[in-house]
């Protein structure tokens, strides 16, 4: 939709390019060095490295692509357009459906509108709807690429969400099991397991050499890893110990919490003065902080 920009959307188009920016510079990039040197190193690292590497990556990805939209939709409202949402909290959803109607919001919408509904959608019974799932996805991990982690990647989330129809069903018929998914118990137990499924499937995606993505998973406990890798990536190359990245990753995720808390539950935005104001020092973070040089666009590859 073209419109002509006001003075708002002139604050809002530069409040998103920062934000995405310091996403993107600051976060993303930092993350990506470590992991990086963690996956390319699998059988030197440490099954504790594997865990944060494989953490990290589901925020790096999520971060860069989330930066990148922002960066693309505040120049889109600079030049008159309004470019749709992408991504709407992703890591704070309770199932893997409510974790599709947030992550990469418009792919979600294209498989949806141009492959489930052309598929016979959910009104062929629930066998058919489970089997056009799972085709689903699998087509979705095979346009991100010609590799068997990919695949696996899809058929992963496929299964997941015909699992989560099926368990949908049930709840509705059984009053207990619909009164559990309500009550915080069961809310704290759909988050942890969806969470738990996205970054594991992130493994395949990360690595889509399955030899290398099963290496990964099966020294996730009780592996010891290589003292000159800790001291490579750790110290000389973050300047950072384990316990600091930890606590790093642990920020993060209570940045992004209070994030959350702040638009879905009080409803609470920033004013315009204070992102104006907040503008020029995102940007400055970026250019003091960001590796030099920068990393490419994760989506760039696809």
């Amino acid at each position: 939709t073209l419109i002509f920009p006001s003075s708002h959307d002139w604050v809002e188009g530069l409040w998103l390019i920062a934000c995405g920016a310091f996403k993107k510079g600051v976060v993303a990039d930092r993350l990506g060095i470590f992991v990086t040197l963690s996956f390319e190193n699998v059988q030197r690292a440490g099954s504790g490295d594997l865990w944060l590497a494989t953490i990290a990556y589901g925020l790096q990805l999520f971060l860069d692509f989330s930066g990148y939209v922002d960066i693309a939709r505040g120049s889109a409202i600079l030049l008159g357009f309004n470019l749709p949402k992408n991504f709407n909290f992703p890591y704070f959803s309770t199932s893997i459906a409510d974790f599709w109607r947030r992550w990469h919001i418009t792919l979600g919408d294209w498989l949806r509108n141009y492959l489930y509904f052309p598929l016979g959608g959910s009104r062929v019974g629930l066998a058919r709807t489970s089997l056009n799932l799972i085709i689903v996805m699998l087509i979705a991990g095979i346009w991100h690429g010609a590799a068997w982690g990919f695949i696996l990647w899809g058929a992963v989330h496929g299964i997941a969400l015909a699992v989560h129809r099926l368990t949908d069903i049930l709840s509705k018929r059984v009053d207990w099991l619909k009164l559990w998914w309500k009550s915080i118990p069961g809310i704290l137990l759909g988050w942890f397991l969806t969470q738990s499924l996205v970054f594991l499937a992130w493994i395949p995606f990360r690595l889509p050499n399955l030899r290398e993505a099963g290496w990964v998973m099966q020294h996730f406990w009780g592996h010891t890893g290589d003292i000159q890798f800790t001291e490579k990536v750790y110290l000389e190359t973050l300047g950072l110990q384990r316990i600091e990245v930890t606590l790093l990753l642990v920020l993060i995720w209570l940045l992004m919490t209070l994030s959350y808390a702040m638009n879905r539950g009080l409803k609470l935005q920033l004013n315009w003065p204070i992102k104006i104001a907040l503008v020029p020092l995102c940007l400055y973070a970026v250019w003091i902080f960001a590796p030099e040089g920068g990393l490419p666009y994760i989506y760039f590859d696809f």
